[in-house]
């Protein structure tokens, strides 16, 4: 199906000419001239105080009035046109029976586009009409299309916020006790293709994991969906989900870029055996998480793989460590800390490193003090990439 330009979609209009003035042989003046113009629509209004109403209804592209009429100043009518909501834009154009300098700049003060003394040749009044009309008619279809793109944009800014919601509606609870989580997710104005979750894999093995899928919209979205829904539903049969290279390879060979339209993601994915106290994770193009240990040292954690899904041939690799004390782990996407300044530079991930030291010793408010940190950074607007960060508290001795 080809897609249509807001332009294509816009109201066809044609050229509709009315006549204000109290002399019924102007009007058929004018008709005559218009006779063999097929394409032009002709309305005569002969009462000045009934204008605006016969305006309204037919809608012209351009109004020929004359300055001279009963009842009503012909200055006065064209300052009520020119307030008339329906026809303060069109073009007006006033007719008068000399050249008077004088007149024709309080014409022109008072909002018309040209001026004539009637009446000018056959071929000069249809140059006018057509010249006036077709500006008019193109600032209406740019109007409409702009109106168009803009609820084409409002539609598509609902389906992006009820994409989102449904994105973190899949988002697990947090949970307390031995392991004990918290989460922030902030999706970007575009939505981005951020997720995250863990589950219990069995008694003793607790899965972690975020994933960041490339570009922004409902396709990113809903890659990102369908690797969580693999991921809880362990239903890659030739991975062991205790083995966290395992599901990144896993992964790798069922989600390839050439069947997702081009797209790729990172990821970091560990398992906790509360039995051992070991954490063994594997990551594959996405930034480290930290450890953070009682002593308040940040231990960087990933293993260098490359995005998943870029490569048939990549290999991961999965390293372990052990956590004997409380600890926290951080896992996050690039959103939290790739974010431009106000003076166009960008925030780095070392720059996220050394504002996380400084926030230490921790409390159970570092997720809101990152996130503070973040939106200090990118101001007020939306962020350009989602914020995901998702907070492990260890407690392996209680």
């Amino acid at each position: 199906m080809t897609s249509t330009s807001p332009y294509q979609m816009t109201k066809q209009h044609h050229v509709k000419v009315l006549l204000v003035d109290d002399q019924a042989i102007i009007s058929e003046s004018v008709k005559v001239m218009l006779a063999d113009e097929k394409d032009i629509e002709f309305a005569y209004c002969s009462d000045p105080t009934k204008a605006i109403d016969v305006a309204n209804d037919f809608e012209p592209t351009v109004i020929l009035q004359d300055l001279l009429m009963p009842e009503i100043d012909g200055m006065t009518l064209v300052r009520y046109f020119r307030a008339n909501p329906k026809t303060k834009e069109v073009p007006l154009i006033v007719l008068s029976a000399k050249e008077e300098p004088t007149v024709k700049a309080e014409a022109f003060a008072n909002g018309v586009n040209d001026y004539l003394v009637k009446l000018p040749s056959k071929e000069e009044m249809i140059a006018r009409i057509r010249y006036h009309s077709k500006g008019y008619i193109s600032m209406l279809e740019r109007n409409e299309a702009f109106e168009k793109l803009a609820q084409s944009q409002s539609a598509l800014q609902q389906e992006l916020d009820e994409a989102a919601d449904y994105v973190r509606s899949l988002f697990p609870e947090p949970i307390t006790g031995d392991i004990t989580t918290y989460w922030k997710f902030i999706p970007s104005a575009q939505l981005g293709g951020d997720a995250f979750g863990y589950h219990w894999i069995d008694d003793q093995n607790f899965a972690i994991y975020l994933i960041d899928v490339c570009g922004h919209g409902v396709k990113a979205a809903l890659l990102s969906i369908s690797v969580i829904n693999v991921l809880r539903s362990q239903s890659l049969s030739q991975s062991n989900y205790l083995e966290p290279s395992s599901v990144l390879n896993g992964l790798n060979h069922a989600f390839p870029m050439e069947s997702n339209n081009n797209m790729f993601f990172s990821m970091w994915y560990g398992v906790y055996n509360k039995e051992t106290k070991a954490l063994t994770y594997s990551s594959g193009g996405h930034p480290p998480a930290f450890l953070i240990d009682q002593e308040n040292h940040l231990n960087e954690l990933h293993t260098g793989g490359v995005l998943i899904g870029g490569f048939s041939d990549a290999t991961f690799n999965q390293e372990t460590t052990f956590i004997k004390n409380p600890s926290r782990l951080l896992v996050f996407s690039d959103g939290v800390f790739e974010l431009e300044r106000s003076d166009n530079t960008h925030s780095t991930f070392t720059d996220f490193k050394n504002q996380l030291k400084a926030m230490l010793p921790g409390d159970r408010q570092l997720v809101e003090k990152i996130e503070s940190w973040s939106r200090e950074i990118n101001g007020a607007g939306s962020f350009a990439d989602d914020f995901s960060l998702l907070q492990v508290d260890f407690y392996p001795n209680e």
